[in-house]
């Protein structure tokens, strides 16, 4: 690599001037290294990248001041974390930003988002500076959060969506303990597919969000020591120092979970790079966590240091910062010909890394054909189509069964019809149902092992979210999750970030749906939850009625190609609609609704159900003559369909229509000018008796349908 003697003397002069301390002593005994000369090599990477460290902070700058809008914090103050993790450690190749053994660098402090940007562009991303001009414009490839690649956003080298602080850690657990799974089952003695390593930049906001403690302890217990944190510890928060909000001894924490820590000065880029190397090389079963102390917006000296840095407060001084960091003067988004020519170099070393890997690939797919068929439907996530699927699914028994019951029955014929596809709880196997028989489990120690498919999360909704979020943006598996409808809640942010960023791997299974729950009482009857969920655009929320249209909404969380699903199921027992057969079940419900009733004689009236209240619904329609049952599990599949099937099922000719459902009733009105519902919460009894008191029987539906005008 060739650098100018000017470039060299400017970033050791840089670096002088700006005072950079002395690296910390870690808790594991990495200490300074002596002082020794340095080969010329060695000197004139370490002025390169502090000189492209600098020239990131100028990319950042200039973007965030023609946007007048973002943070500059922390793009500037962990610049030579970018630096060294894009110019020296990772393992990447631009030109195939999905290589699926590729090293993942995950922002969690996604608000820091043009840090990002800046290193994809010199790095050889895809990136135009074209679109770094461009930040946070419409239609840009440059958003204000970073975007996984989707129908609206396809930034190459964005490995996650984030900005819901401490999500970005947790996804990066996920893809962590995704990349075990994938060395398990598809690695052999031979060859090594996949030996990647999984990075995460977060601050101090991630670390006071619950959810990345939750998912550290996740991580520390299942051993994950491919997964790397870098904590950009600048003693800033948005509103005030972080002294103000925080005084725990944040490596104590983490070292307590079980984490290997280290503690360094994050603008020492020799110790940066040390330390990051010495954290890949230690296989030592535990995860790693490097605090990185950084000064926030570092080289705008009337902020640097200060809460003013987190946004764009520094606007006003860019030119002035530029100057003080040696960028020409007058020069915007100003990236020069050496570190140019230093990445195409780091390309080409990445580039040899990536060729020596596709030899290894070619001959372990010769030697393994067919696990070779089984990874590359795994990356292509290749399923048969709804259609098809339900057809190799037998049909399901008669007689009553609640829904999570029949659901453990079809996850079955999923495993063995998706061999990718894997399932996980928050500690409520037992009582979910979704437990994969003969998959064996996930992790380190016990019965475990990583290649397992069924993950126990522990009692953390939260994490299990973004978990499973990490799965889905790594890419190689399908995964579900369990709890109790009750508690999605604790994880809804997570369920919104994956809607947005069209994960189709990611399904959940939420069962004991409604008052029917029972003796548990208010605390755990969901009443507005299924309605909350299907206000989330993009998610897909499946309530079926009985066992064969749990065929079909299991099979359509594994083949819907937009987004996740969210799967509903029962606690209590459901009759089945045995008058129609499977078939008709199942086709219906992949189309989101269906006539399970047809009228006799003159169409005069449709009552509309769903779940546990379609047998209520077809029991009231034979005392009204004329009048057709709809069900509908799944609201937004049916708002998908044509207008010509759509007025199939509802023709809007028939106007006096009644819906119920054991839940609040607002949306239905949409489809209905009566709703039986449940407006209010539970109480704790029986599962029936509450049903009866709230009016989810077939009595109080004819009751309520005479009482029309």
């Amino acid at each position: 690599m060739k650098f100018s003697n000017i470039a060299i003397a400017a970033a050791c002069l840089m670096a002088s001037a700006h005072g950079f301390a002395a690296p910390k002593p870690t808790s594991f005994g990495l200490k300074a290294a002596p002082l020794q000369m340095a080969t010329a090599t060695e000197t004139d990477k370490m002025a390169a990248l502090s000189t492209a460290a600098n020239e990131a902070r100028g990319l950042a700058m200039d973007s965030i001041a023609a946007a007048h809008s973002g943070h500059m914090g922390l793009p500037l103050g962990a610049a030579e974390v970018g630096a060294v993790l894009y110019g020296s450690q990772m393992s990447y190749h631009a030109a195939d930003p999905t290589w699926i053994n590729r090293d993942r660098f995950i922002l969690s402090a996604g608000h820091g988002s043009m840090f990002l940007y800046s290193w994809l562009n010199l790095a050889g991303f895809d990136l135009p500076m074209e679109e770094v001009k461009n930040f946070r414009q419409h239609h840009s490839m440059t958003p204000g959060h970073p975007e996984f690649p989707s129908s609206e956003h396809n930034t190459p080298g964005i490995e996650s969506t984030t900005g819901p602080l401490g999500q970005g850690v947790s996804n990066a657990v996920g893809a962590a303990a995704s990349a075990k799974m994938a060395a398990a089952i598809y690695n052999t003695e031979d060859h090594t597919l996949f030996d990647h390593h999984i990075y995460a930049l977060a601050g101090d906001g991630c670390f006071q969000e619950g959810v990345s403690a939750e998912s550290a302890c996740f991580a520390a217990h299942e051993k994950l020591d491919n997964l790397i944190v870098l904590y950009d510890a600048n003693e800033v928060t948005l509103d005030k120092m972080a002294e103000y909000t925080q005084s725990e001894d944040i490596i104590k924490r983490y070292e307590a979970y079980g984490w290997e820590v280290y503690d360094i000065d994050g603008h020492d880029l020799k110790v940066v790079e040390e330390t990051i190397a010495a954290a890949k090389a230690s296989d030592n079963g535990k995860p790693k966590f490097i605090k990185c102390n950084t000064i926030i917006g570092k080289g705008m000296e009337e902020t640097e240091g200060t809460n003013a840095a987190h946004g764009e407060a520094g606007v006003p001084y860019v030119d002035n910062a530029k100057k003080n960091i040696g960028l020409p003067e007058g020069e915007k988004w100003y990236v020069s010909d050496d570190t140019r020519d230093f990445f195409a170099d780091v390309q080409k070393d990445n580039k040899a890394t990536y060729d020596a890997w596709q030899e290894t690939f070619a001959a372990w797919k010769e030697a393994n054909p067919e696990l070779a068929k089984q990874l590359q439907d795994a990356v292509e996530d290749n399923t048969m189509s709804a259609e098809d699927m339900i057809k190799e699914i037998p049909a399901m028994e008669s007689g009553a069964e609640a829904t999570r019951v029949s659901g453990n029955k079809v996850i079955q014929e999923i495993s063995r019809l998706v061999p990718h596809y894997i399932s996980g709880s928050a500690d409520l196997h037992g009582s979910t149902r979704n437990y994969i028989n003969d998959g064996g489990n996930f992790g380190s120690g016990f019965d475990k092992s990583y290649a397992g498919k069924n993950l126990y999360f522990g009692i953390r909704e939260h994490a299990m979210g973004s978990i499973m979020n990490g799965f889905g943006f790594h890419g190689l598996f399908k995964v579900s999750g369990s709890t109790f409808l009750v508690f999605v809640d604790y994880m809804r942010s997570t369920l919104r970030v994956a809607a947005l960023s069209e994960l189709n791997r990611v399904s959940y299974i939420l069962t004991h749906d409604s008052i029917g729950v029972g003796e548990d009482g208010p605390t755990h009857q969901p009443v507005e939850t299924v309605a909350g969920l299907r206000v989330i655009p993009n998610l897909d929320v499946m309530r079926p009625a009985d066992a064969e249209e749990t065929v079909a909404a299991m099979v359509h969380s594994v083949t819907r190609k937009e987004g996740p699903v969210a799967l509903i199921f029962s606690r209590q027992n459901i009759d089945q609609n045995d008058a129609l057969s499977a078939a008709e079940r199942r086709e219906g419900t992949l189309k989101g609704a269906y006539v399970a009733k047809k009228e006799e004689g003159d169409l005069n009236m449709i009552i509309i159900a769903t779940g546990s209240e379609v047998p209520h619904a077809l029991e009231a329609a034979n005392e009204f003559p004329g009048t057709r049952v709809v069900s509908m599990p799944c609201v937004e599949a049916f708002e998908r369909q044509s207008d010509d099937y759509k007025e199939s099922v509802l023709p809007s000719s028939c106007t006096k229509r009644v819906a119920m459902e054991a839940g609040v009733s607002s949306a239905w009105y949409k489809y209905a000018s009566k709703v039986v519902g449940v407006d209010y919460f539970g109480f704790s009894a029986p599962g029936d008796i509450v049903m009866k008191e709230k009016g989810m029987t077939a009595e109080n539906l004819i009751a309520e349908i005479k009482s029309m005008a």
